[in-house]
């Protein structure tokens, strides 16, 4: 006999690193993305889904609209290139007094994504597809003072100018006007970057200190305090209602995260085991369980992690992975294969196996093929050699590669280091804790210095199904503003109007032939070295209490938190010095 949810208790979750940014519309990080769930909603939202086995299952629903536009129902038009959105009643902020979340709070939460100072790493989805947003970001950046742009500066620019496809017809009617037919628009408009932005952002400048200390929600939960690195804690927000959410969930009393730098697997496996922690935080457990049979299953399309990617305008060694030569050395001399031991020992059972194109299995526009084959996926350090001395490093040279300084990443790092001291490569390892890695990353500014040559990184699509433009547009799609997913700005004309051609496209296999197209241009420039197609991570450990914790492919299979319960109340708080979460 199943249980049904009860409402109590302070959901802990336990390990290292903090989220990317706190604010909705700079947030790229798919473990940020399972706490904003809970404090912001958008127009459409994925629900959890016990068991998913299909990703044609894995479609959003209404969330802040009343319903999914279609031709039939009058959303769409017959043209497919206006879309109207109703919202529902009842969805309110956290003001004093509350207020409801109006059609003008979206448009605000669009033109947010637009700013200069900290624009949202997935800009393309929107400036590809909605008119007018194009032109509205560039005049942003052209309006807005370079150095040091106040809260004012960036208010007076986007209340005194419209992006032309989207207006407010009123407070609860949306219009979007797109460029072309979007199949895949409403999979766009679920992302978090789409959140609603209330007027009080106007008083900050994205994801400051300030925002994180004014945000405020409109979901079950709202962020009550966080220190960067260290906690974060949710409590119940009161003006919301189970009524005009038909997502969300509001059984906990609250949710905190006990963010150690620290921590190993090995020691959150410990603390949820012992009852301490209900849930890991930034971290797969490496202790052997059974697998949940409410988890999605590996099939419904793969991550590429790690991948390493090259910063193309870096200065160092005479611009040395600038040049194609040296690339495409470095790409034949990774040892692919003991890379799969390293994950292998870390976190038994995952599914996982070499990766060698930029669109990994089981994603729209993949096709089996290998312009950089080596034995058993081992590395060939010969023809590595002869590339780099054919491009000038016959003396060899001196690069830096940066990682997360936790889980498998440094032994990532540190197997790389051996794989290209075979062929004269010198590599200077630097590890970031889990919170700075990816905001290093997204500033150009960092790469223009020459911070470092080489990244570990990974990515997850931030939707299934139709989703040839999720690894393709953010990853290389012409963009240097901080923000970026486009980390080592890789820029191509070329692949910039394949991408375009292939977001023209309607017919699904055309669309995914354009896709592949692309992802072929990109291997053959050596943007970056695939090296293992990867599930988006392993099943979580689940402590004792927790009740419904359904992994959501779509935030990199963390749960969703926003429908989960504690089977039972708070423990008693531990005595001081026991080493307890606290």
């Amino acid at each position: 006999m199943s249980e049904s949810p009860r409402r109590g208790g302070v959901l802990r979750l336990y390990g290292p690193g903090s989220m990317d940014h706190v604010d909705p519309a700079s947030s790229f990080f798919m473990l940020s993305g399972q706490i904003i769930r809970l404090f912001t909603r958008q127009l459409f939202a994925y629900p959890p889904i016990k068991g998913l086995r299909d990703w044609r299952d894995l479609n959003p629903v209404a969330d802040v609209a009343t319903e999914i536009p279609t031709v039939d129902n009058g959303g769409i038009s017959a043209d497919r290139l206006t879309y109207t959105v109703t919202l529902r009643e009842g969805v309110r902020w956290d003001t004093t007094p509350e207020r409801a979340v109006t059609a003008p709070d979206f448009v605000r939460g669009f033109k947010r994504m637009c700013n200069p100072v900290l624009r949202s790493g997935a800009i393309h989805y929107f400036t590809s597809t909605i008119v007018g947003m194009q032109e509205y970001c560039a005049a942003y950046t052209a309006a807005v003072p370079a150095d040091n742009p106040t809260p004012a500066d960036l208010a007076e620019f986007q209340n005194a100018h419209e992006i032309a496809g989207l207006r407010a017809l009123d407070d609860r009617t949306l219009r979007f006007r797109l460029l072309r037919p979007a199949t895949d628009f409403i999979h766009i408009l679920a992302t978090a970057f789409t959140s609603p932005a209330p007027v009080e952002y106007d008083r900050y400048l994205p994801d400051s200190d300030e925002f994180r200390r004014g945000v405020r929600s409109c979901g079950p939960y709202r962020l009550t305090e966080y220190v960067h690195g260290e906690m974060l804690h949710l409590e119940p927000n009161r003006s919301w209602a189970k009524a005009a959410d038909p997502v969300r969930c509001q059984h906990l009393d609250g949710v905190h995260v006990t963010m150690d730098r620290a921590a190993t697997p090995a020691d959150v496996g410990r603390k949820i085991r012992s009852g301490e922690a209900d849930l890991s935080w930034a971290s797969p457990v490496t202790e052997p369980y059974d697998l949940n049979p409410d988890d999605p299953a590996d099939n419904l399309g793969y991550a590429v992690n790690p991948y390493l990617a090259f910063n193309m305008v870096s200065p160092n060694a005479g611009g040395a992975v600038t040049k194609l030569g040296v690339r495409q050395a470095i790409a034949f001399a990774v040892n692919k294969t003991a890379m799969i031991k390293i994950f292998d020992e870390l976190a038994a059972g995952t599914v996982m196996w070499t990766a060698h194109t930029a669109i990994p299995p089981g994603n729209y526009g993949y096709r089996d093929y290998d312009l950089y084959p080596t034995p058993n996926d081992e590395g060939d350090p010969e023809r590595a050699r002869q590339l780099l001395v054919e491009a000038g490093y016959g003396d060899g040279l001196e690069l830096t590669v940066v990682h997360r300084d936790m889980d498998a990443n440094p032994e990532v790092a540190q197997q790389l280091e051996q794989d290209l001291a075979r062929i004269g490569v010198t590599l200077r390892l630097v590890g970031f804790g889990h919170a700075e890695h990816y905001p290093h990353l997204q500033n150009p500014a960092n790469a223009r210095a020459g911070t470092w040559d080489i990244a570990v990184a990974a990515w997850t699509p931030d939707w299934f199904g139709d989703n040839g433009r999720a690894f393709l547009q953010p990853m290389f799609q012409t963009n240097a503003v901080h923000g970026t997913g486009n980390y080592g700005c890789y820029s191509n004309p070329d692949v910039d109007r394949m991408i375009d051609h292939a977001l023209s496209l309607t017919d699904p296999d055309e669309a995914g032939a354009a896709w592949h197209e692309v992802d072929h241009a990109i291997m053959r420039d050596a943007a970056i070295v695939p090296v293992l197609v990867h599930a988006p991570t392993i099943p979580h450990l689940r402590g004792a209490r927790v009740r419904d914790a359904v992994a959501m492919p779509t935030v990199d299979r963390w749960f969703d938190l926003s429908n989960l319960w504690l089977a039972e109340p708070d423990p008693p708080a531990p005595t001081v010095g026991s080493g307890a979460l606290r």
